[in-house]
């Protein structure tokens, strides 16, 4: 404050009056829901967009977005239980489980490190209650930290030679502690 004058100065922050933060509006929750045939295009995009940004060593995608839509539909979708992430109308990202194999979770790439990937593999924990087991190639740190934070232990080694991209990948698997648990499809 300018004792001279009595107004407020620049050379004394405190007297500044300063704007209220701006406020936001709150985005809408992130749910899981089972994946609908609608989904496909919206699946496709984000398993090639995470493989693209999350993956760089793979060679570069052969395949169209038509090709790996067609793919989640007629493949993906029949033959495994896939879950979605969901805020809004935007799809955030997936998982697929066969039986006890967690066969995809993938997100867009913005949403990493978000919780969503959590969100998704707790409901694939909760539908899979005696455990579930995943392959992820060596090379892919950052699945095998996720992973192994959430509880995954290497089972096994391989050299590459069962997947088609001929790269060193670990297999993986959470078992539940000992102790109670709570009936299938229950909260």
């Amino acid at each position: 404050m300018n004792t001279d004058t009595g107004r407020a100065t620049a050379d004394d922050p405190s007297t500044l009056v300063r704007p209220a933060p701006r406020q936001t509006p709150h985005a809408p929750p992130v749910t899981v829901r089972l994946a609908l045939p609608t989904d496909a295009p919206a699946i496709a995009a984000v398993h090639q967009a995470s493989r693209q940004a999350t993956m760089p060593y793979l060679p570069p995608q052969r395949r169209t977005h038509a090709e790996v839509t067609r793919w989640i539909r007629e493949i993906v979708l029949p033959q495994c239980h896939t879950l979605v992430a969901v805020r809004g109308t935007a799809l955030l990202g997936y998982a697929s489980l066969q039986g006890e194999l967690l066969e995809q979770l993938y997100l867009r790439p913005e949403v990493r490190r978000t919780g969503i990937g959590s969100l998704l593999l707790a409901e694939a924990r909760r539908l899979r209650p005696d455990g579930l087991y995943l392959h992820v190639f060596q090379l892919n740190t950052d699945a095998r930290a996720f992973y192994a934070h959430h509880g995954f232990r290497v089972v096994e080694v391989n050299d590459g030679s069962a997947n088609m991209e001929n790269l060193p990948d670990l297999t993986l698997r959470w078992t539940p502690a000992p102790g109670p648990r709570p009936p299938r499809g229950t909260p």
